[in-house]
C-alpha cells in the first residue's frame, strides 16, 4: 500500500523499513493513525497512537539496509536507528506526523507524554530528540532525562545519540559525561567525545581519579580519553602512573 509524503524525510526511511519486517496490518494501522493525526490535529488523537502502538509493533530490533542506514546519517549524522527496536521506530514515526504549529504547543505536546509516558514511550522520544522539530529547545527536557536513575532512559540521551554533542553547552556536557562515568556506562558510546573534550572536564575527571585510588579503588582507563588533550606538567605524573 501507499502512504503520502510524510512530514519529515527521516519518516520515509522509518516506513521503508518497517514494511519490510511487519506484518501488513500493522502498516495498514500506521496508515489510519497517521492520517487521523494530521487531519484531527488533535493531542488525544496522537496520544491514542502512541500508546497503542505495542498492540501492532514488538519490541525486536528494526533492521536497516546498508542504504537505509547511509541515507539516515545524510539526513541526520550519528542518528543510530539501527539500534531502535520496531516498536521504537512506529513511534517515533507517529511523532514526527504530529503537526508542529509552534514550538510552544510542540513542547507543551511533548512534556505531556514525557510525563505519562512508560519507560518505552519515554526512551523513544528521547532517541528521537535529534530529528524533532524545534530540536534546538529541547535541551531542558534532554538533561531532565539526564537526572534519572533509569539507565536505559539515561542511555537514551547519553549514548549513540548526536543530541548532547550538538545542543549541550559545557556545562551540559560535563555533566552528562561525569555521570555516565559514576553511572558506569560505555562511554565509548558518547558520541564526539573527543571533539567535545574541556579543561573543566579534564580536571574533574582527575579529581575523580585521585579520589578512587586514595580509597585503593581503580579507575576505568576510558576515563583517560577525556584528558588526553589537555596533558600538562601537573598531571604526568598521573599518566605515569598508569
Amino acid at each position: 500500500m501507499s502512504i503520502p509524503n510524510q512530514v519529515n524525510p527521516i519518516t520515509t526511511i522509518i516506513l521503508s523499513a518497517l514494511s519490510e519486517q511487519v506484518a501488513e496490518k500493522s502498516i495498514v494501522w500506521l496508515a489510519q493513525k497517521r492520517e487521523k493525526i494530521l487531519l484531527s490535529e488533535k493531542e488525544m488523537d496522537f496520544f491514542m497512537a502512541f500508546s497503542q502502538a505495542s498492540r501492532y509493533f514488538k519490541s525486536i530490533p528494526l533492521k536497516l539496509s546498508v542504504d537505509q542506514f547511509h541515507e539516515s546519517q545524510a539526513l541526520c549524522a550519528g542518528l543510530r536507528m539501527d539500534l531502535w527496536s520496531q516498536l521504537q521506530a512506529a513511534r517515533v514515526y507517529l511523532l514526527l506526523q504530529y503537526p508542529a504549529a509552534d514550538s510552544a504547543s510542540w513542547k507543551s505536546t511533548l512534556q505531556k507524554l514525557f510525563e505519562t509516558g512508560d519507560m518505552l514511550e519515554v526512551e523513544a522520544l528521547y532517541s528521537a530528540l535529534p530529528i524533532m522539530p524545534f530540536a534546538d529547545e529541547m535541551v531542558g527536557r534532554a538533561r531532565e532525562g539526564l537526572r534519572t536513575n533509569i539507565t536505559s532512559v539515561f542511555d537514551a540521551v547519553a549514548l549513540n545519540n548526536p543530541y548532547p554533542s550538538t545542543y549541550f553547552d559545557e556545562s551540559a556536557w560535563n555533566q552528562m559525561v561525569v555521570k555516565a562515568i559514576f553511572m558506569q556506562r560505555p562511554l565509548f558510546k558518547i558520541q564526539h567525545a573527543e571533539a567535545r573534550a574541556n579543561q573543566e572536564l579534564a580536571d574533574i575527571i582527575i579529581d575523580f581519579a585521585h579520589e578512587r585510588w586514595s580509597a585503593g579503588r581503580n579507575v576505568i582507563p576510558e576515563l583517560w580519553r577525556f584528558v588526553g588533550p589537555f596533558i600538562s606538567s601537573k598531571n604526568i605524573e598521573d599518566l605515569k602512573k598508569l
